[in-house]
């Protein structure tokens, strides 16, 4: 009777051991399956699809310190060219102008009145005058709030009977503000101005 005794009690304490060891099994693997998980969550939250002609893209997100750079030149690029990129057509160059104020402060706005008020707008229209514009380099200067840059460009000034090259440099300053459908890169270009617009060469058509 003792021996029987002493064999269900060591099977119960091989039952408790097997149980504990069980138990401790679940535990550490339900802790991996969790932490997995979390990573899983972590990094589809970086992960940005954009649907092109009916296909899912993949891209990735960073911090934007990362491209911070990329996107104040790509604003200044951008603005510069709704800016003076102009065409013989009223709507085109309200599009434009409205486009590029969104991205500049009261500087951009006062010029643009400037030009309206001289008749320059006017004056592509009746001439039937296109103007391009083609940003060549932009130098950028981060180490102080607001950040300067200059923009370095080539003009274009079609008209019916020649093609007007012109070298153009403007500055200004740049701040980082909310992002927007009207501003989606999140910056304002302050204090902007012309500092050169000289011709470099004339082409006849």
């Amino acid at each position: 009777m003792l021996l029987k005794t002493r064999t269900i009690e060591s099977s119960f304490q091989h039952m408790r051991s097997f149980c504990i060891i069980l138990i401790c099994a679940y535990t550490v693997l339900a802790g991996v399956v969790i932490w997995q998980s979390f990573r899983m969550v972590n990094r589809s939250r970086d992960r940005v699809y954009i649907l092109s002609s009916g296909k899912a893209l993949e891209a990735i997100a960073g911090d934007r310190r990362e491209n911070v750079a990329v996107e104040a030149r790509d604003h200044i690029r951008t603005f510069h060219q709704y800016f003076f990129t102009l065409d013989p057509d009223e709507k085109v160059i309200t599009t434009n102008i409205t486009h590029a104020l969104y991205l500049a402060d009261a500087s951009a706005k006062k010029l643009y009145d400037d030009l309206k008020e001289n008749g320059y707008y006017a004056g592509i229209i009746s001439g039937n005058i296109s103007q391009q514009i083609s940003v060549d380099s932009i130098l950028f200067n981060m180490s102080a709030d607001p950040w300067y840059f200059r923009c370095f460009a080539t003009q274009k000034i079609i008209r019916p009977t020649s093609i007007v090259i012109r070298d153009l440099v403007t500055e200004g300053w740049l701040r980082p503000i909310s992002r927007s459908d009207n501003n989606p890169h999140g910056f304002l270009i302050e204090r902007w101005g012309t500092v050169e617009n000289k011709d470099i060469r004339v082409e006849k058509r």
